[in-house]
């Protein structure tokens, strides 16, 4: 009962916000924008954050691989979709990945199977504060500023890294900077948030207000880490949030930023529902 009541506290919490946004902007204009969308371009974004799942399966199998825990990427990407689904459907954004240890554990223990699932959403979030710089070395205004709000990301990059422990770094060391590791890991995590930010960008471009170059290097990976936040449901509503916030930053409207984020959101949606096949289909069971 207290897991219902509190899912039910976020699913309120996601339609609060995403109510409060649509006061704050003009919703009808948003929608327009949404109803206009390009289905090259949201076919587009489906295509990349279909390709970002498989990847990102394939960066957790190499993760555990380099832990002493190996299986085959077709169990890591079937596996991967049943836990994406799940962090869309539950609150939180973490209960399909614990849920993916559980189900990998044997072979190598709930230990190692944690430790794996942990440093692979670790490695996104790394990417994603890097994702940051170049953006904020380009953005037109922002320098001296812009220099050293750089530098905080690197160190607070930095600090993800290090922050463990002794034993939690030796852990880290092994699984990404092991010989014949980190260019793999560098690569896929590269590849998985190129995938996102081009699949955030296809959407503005469908909704007809595309962001510049530079703005989207910025404002998406910031849209993104907005989701991060542990009291919605898949960012619903905190991400539309920041869009109508960030938005103008680019001289953009906000009801642009809003329209893009939703059609990313429902894209994102779309993309997972390979997970939900697997699961009617019978063959992998609910996870613990």
């Amino acid at each position: 009962m207290r897991r219902r009541l509190w899912w039910m506290a976020r699913l309120l919490v996601a339609a609060g916000l995403l109510a409060l946004v649509a006061r704050l902007v003009d919703a009808p204009a948003a929608l327009a924008l949404l109803g206009g969308a390009s289905p090259q371009w949201l076919a587009l974004a489906f295509g990349l954050l279909s390709a970002q799942i498989v990847l990102s399966a394939l960066r957790w199998r190499l993760t555990a691989d380099r832990l002493g825990h190996a299986f085959g990427a077709g169990q890591a990407i079937r596996e991967y979709y049943l836990g994406v689904l799940a962090n869309f459907a539950l609150p939180g954004g973490v209960l399909g990945d614990a849920a993916r240890a559980v189900r990998a554990r044997h072979g190598a223990g709930l230990g190692v199977a944690v430790q794996a699932v942990v440093l692979e959403r670790m490695a996104g979030q790394v990417a994603l504060v890097l994702a940051l710089i170049p953006g904020l070395l380009l953005w037109p205004g922002l320098a001296p500023w812009g220099l050293a709000l750089a530098a905080a990301l690197l160190v607070a990059a930095g600090g993800l890294v290090t922050g463990p422990g002794r034993r939690a770094g030796r852990i880290v060391a092994r699984a990404w900077l092991s010989r014949g590791a980190w260019p793999a890991q560098a690569g896929l995590s590269a590849a998985i948030l190129a995938a996102n930010l081009g699949a955030f960008a296809a959407c503005a471009a469908a909704t007809g207000v595309p962001l510049p170059a530079t703005a989207a290097l910025v404002l998406i990976p910031l849209a993104l880490a907005a989701m991060l936040i542990p009291v919605s449901v898949a960012g619903w509503g905190l991400r539309e949030g920041a869009a109508a916030l960030l938005w103008p930053l680019a001289g953009l409207s906000a009801e642009a930023g809003v329209a893009a984020s939703i059609a990313f959101g429902l894209v994102a949606l779309a993309a997972v529902l390979p997970g939900l096949a697997l699961m009617l289909s019978g063959r992998h069971a609910p996870a613990a």
